[in-house]
């Protein structure tokens, strides 16, 4: 079954879109922006909550988890594989956002989504004033990707410790980082025609969220 973009885009019309590259913020703004707006906050990977109804078969990537052998196989790939699965896992994760945005939307609350919705899908479901493209360089996404707390990034931090090649795994890690914020794939969100912000070391919150208020219209 197919959903017309056009009927997608009036029934997500009060979701707000955050998307771009590693360590540009999201997570933050997504969460201030539904505390300060009393709206719901979307953050990275809010669509896990529809897991269980996926299986390999159909969702290799997201089904990847199921069928590795073990966390030293998910760090130790080679960066090509890695940014092949994040790909593919970002396509099928649209889907599962897709479902879980028009539960939410009925709520009639203002929602604002960390998400891995392409940049071709938004242009066809998302206004123009509701989505916001976040980079940061790249060598910030590499250099810090372990510096935030969250659980997940910590997770991983410590696999790659306790493995027996912890010093070449990190350095592999790191190129698998890098690969998924290489030039290439900068200049696609920069050049996207989407409203972009970028974070550099002076980047404050405060200035980052009045820029996202300002263009969304809150």
């Amino acid at each position: 079954m197919e959903i017309a973009d056009n009927i997608l885009r009036e029934l997500l019309k009060n979701c707000y879109f955050i998307i771009g590259t590693a360590y540009a913020g999201k997570s933050t703004m997504v969460r201030l922006l539904a505390q300060k707006h009393d709206g719901i906050e979307c953050g990275e990977n809010y669509h896990d909550v529809l897991m269980e109804a996926t299986d390999p078969a159909h969702q290799p990537n997201l089904g990847y988890f199921q069928t590795m052998g073990g966390w030293h196989e998910f760090v130790s790939r080679k960066p090509e594989d890695y940014v092949a699965w994040l790909d593919g896992t970002s396509r099928e994760a649209a889907e599962l956002e897709v479902i879980q945005l028009l539960r939410l939307s009925q709520s009639g609350k203002k929602i604002f989504v960390d998400t891995n919705i392409s940049l071709e899908q938004l242009k066809k479901i998302a206004l123009w004033d509701h989505v916001a493209v976040l980079l940061s360089p790249q060598n910030l996404s590499v250099e810090r990707f372990f510096d935030r707390p969250d659980a997940e990034k910590q997770f991983l931090y410590r696999q790659i410790l306790e493995g027996p090649h912890p010093e070449e795994t990190m350095e592999n890690f790191r190129a698998c980082v890098a690969l998924a914020n290489s030039r290439s794939r900068y200049e696609a969100f920069a050049n996207s025609g989407f409203f972009t912000y970028l974070r550099t070391e002076e980047s404050s919150i405060e200035g980052t969220m009045a820029a996202l208020e300002a263009h969304f219209g809150l």
